[in-house]
């Protein structure tokens, strides 16, 4: 907590993010529940959680560039303002209308995607040392978990109290938040050079460029697919709501409790996980593999649970682990990226990640439609699994090299 108390910047970026991510996990606590109200559909509630994430790859190839290009406190302002404006979608929402939701969200999210990858990359630059950037990963992570988890409980009892127009409504005043706190931010958020120009947005010959970077860097491509290769199952996690329904016969209030079990499960992964890593990337990569194989284990254990508790409870613990696997790597392309394409690294990053996300979540809304949403779950946990191991296993070699290159170093 230092670094908060010491650096004002690092302060009005974390407040900011963390007040827009509660705002979402509002919005979606509120949106599944109408959803699924309205329509009894588990595909249908699966195109929630795919809105929220599927416009990041889409958009990635221009968001990383604007990113590196722009600057980066302006961007976080104008795109969180337009998004406050496009939440007045959600408040004209209603059960007779909820492509207008879905398609609300989706422009939403599409904003976002620029908005992740500035604040990835501002944040080493308003760090005033490595330390002070490791501790702000560890909080940041940890806070998106918290975050998560106070926005996912308390969203449950507020839509359950206020109704969803209110949740939505309190989603927007978010946006402005996040806007007003980054406006206050005086320290440069990119590294400018002296005879610098301004180069044109090319999503196509920009991304190209970071993705040759990160093919070059071994350690930059096994970060990258940590993420991707727990995303596999990431799809549970939009059925959630519906496991909450249609296996302990509960409401938004069900909803919100295993959300909220996530985010706190995500909150305490990055604490625990990156008091092990801390500069050692050898064992930043092994501890990422291991989290996803943790994120399985425990999925497996909720599908199984006979109690809404018992559920909670095995999701959380599944989150330790993911949620650890997602600040380690940010984590590690910061300090291994220079800034000057950093955004395009994160976004990218960010882009293949959200994809598998997306159709994951697709799949297993499928998966629910053919069987019991219990065997959905555990059969997108169980793949998850073996891709974990599968990670583990591909990067043995590489984490043989990168201890034998700090030895050398040490001697």
């Amino acid at each position: 907590m230092g670094v908060l108390r010491s650096n004002a910047s690092v302060r009005n970026l974390f407040i900011a993010q963390n007040v827009s991510v509660m705002g979402d996990y509002f919005t979606y606590v509120a949106l599944v529940g109408l959803i699924k109200e309205a329509t009894d559909s588990t595909f249908l509630v699966s195109l929630v959680y795919a809105a929220y994430v599927l416009p990041s790859f889409f958009f990635s190839p221009i968001a990383g560039p604007i990113v590196d290009k722009f600057d980066r406190r302006r961007i976080i302002v104008v795109v969180s303002a337009l998004q406050a404006i496009c939440g007045i979608g959600f408040l004209l929402s209603n059960a007779d209308r909820i492509w207008l939701a879905l398609i609300t969200q989706i422009v939403i999210s599409s904003l976002a995607v620029i908005t992740l990858p500035a604040f990835g990359s501002a944040l080493p630059n308003i760090t005033r040392n490595d330390e002070e950037l490791r501790q702000a990963n560890a909080l940041f992570g940890s806070s998106w978990g918290a975050s998560v988890f106070i926005g996912s409980a308390v969203g449950g009892l507020f839509a359950a109290t206020f109704g969803r127009t209110a949740t939505f409504a309190a989603d927007i005043a978010t946006f402005a938040v996040c806007a007003g706190l980054i406006a206050l931010i005086k320290i440069p958020m990119q590294e400018r050079k002296a005879d610098a120009k301004r180069e044109p947005v090319r999503p196509i010959a920009d991304m190209r460029e970071a993705f040759h970077y990160a093919k070059e860097n071994n350690v930059i491509f096994a970060l990258m697919a940590s993420k991707t290769t727990q995303a596999v199952g990431a799809g549970a996690v939009g059925q959630l709501a519906v496991l909450a329904i249609d296996a302990f016969n509960t409401g938004d209030g069900g909803s919100g409790l295993l959300l909220a079990a996530r985010g706190l499960g995500a909150a305490i992964g990055p604490f625990i996980f990156m008091r092990f890593a801390r500069n050692n990337m050898p064992r930043l990569l092994l501890l990422c593999g291991v989290g996803g194989v943790m994120w399985s284990i425990f999925y497996l254990a909720a599908s199984a649970s006979p109690t809404l508790w018992l559920a909670a409870i095995s999701i959380g613990a599944a989150h330790v682990g993911g949620g650890a696997i997602w600040t380690m790597a940010s984590y590690g392309l910061q300090t291994s990226t220079e800034d000057h394409i950093r955004g395009r690294v994160l976004a990218g990053d960010m882009g293949f990640a959200m994809l598998v996300t997306g159709l994951s979540s697709l799949g297993t809304g499928i998966l629910g439609e053919i069987f019991p949403i219990r065997i959905a779950i555990a059969l997108v946990a169980g793949i998850s699994g073996l891709c974990s191991l599968s990670y583990l296993l591909g990067t043995i070699g590489l984490r043989k090299r990168l201890r034998s290159a700090m030895q050398l170093q040490s001697a």
